[in-house]
């Protein structure tokens, strides 16, 4: 199948810090990169173009707590120059087909890809910014977790104005109650939703 000229492919944070023997892993996080692989390697050409986001820590205050609620506090996790932060290895063949990590939560918190940036040059470039100058009007958001980071991200994209589709069956939830919140916010933002996430 031939491109969508308009169709961008969204991995949230698919970084070893949210896979099994993580800091902050999140049950079913290999299994969503491997799949997540498998996806690009079958369907990567049928996107314009294909991007990541990432966690990218250095001091983000209370985001990080040594008792965390794992709310809105959480142990430390993809801190910049660790091993936690990098992508996990199950998902690297879709890396190769990745244009642009966009970075986030230098000193915040940043649950949506879209408070990241890439550089170009000597510029910083936001998410939204990257998308619509490729004419960007469609995206597929996949990645970890289901009711943390794929959700904002998912939110923000339908905020700007793109048609917002979340491929759950590669995408891996914290908890149910979290999760079925977040599921049911993705869809009262009128967000297509395709399959179910990974739960433990």
């Amino acid at each position: 199948m031939s491109a969508n000229l308009t169709r961008a492919l969204i991995l949230v944070d698919v970084q070893n810090d949210f896979c099994e023997g993580g800091s902050l892993a999140v049950a079913g996080g290999a299994e969503v990169a491997r799949r997540i692989s498998a996806h690009v390697l079958s369907h990567g050409d049928e996107y314009a173009a294909i991007v990541a986001t990432a966690d990218w820590h250095d001091n983000p205050g209370a985001h990080f707590a040594e008792d965390p609620d794992y709310i809105n506090t959480w142990p430390a996790h993809c801190r910049i120059g660790t091993d936690g932060a990098l992508v996990h290895p199950a998902a690297e063949a879709a890396f190769e087909q990745v244009e642009a990590v966009f970075r986030k939560g230098h000193h915040s918190a940043a649950y949506s890809g879209f408070e990241g940036f890439t550089t170009e040059g000597d510029s910083r470039v936001a998410l939204a910014d990257w998308l619509r100058d490729r004419a960007i009007e469609q995206v597929d958001v996949v990645g970890i977790a289901t009711d943390h980071c794929v959700r904002a991200t998912a939110l923000d994209a339908a905020e700007e104005g793109f048609e917002t589709t979340v491929l759950l069956n590669m995408t891996a939830g914290v908890a149910r109650e979290t999760t079925d919140a977040a599921i049911a916010a993705m869809r009262d933002a009128e967000i297509e939703l395709i399959g179910q996430p990974l739960i433990s």
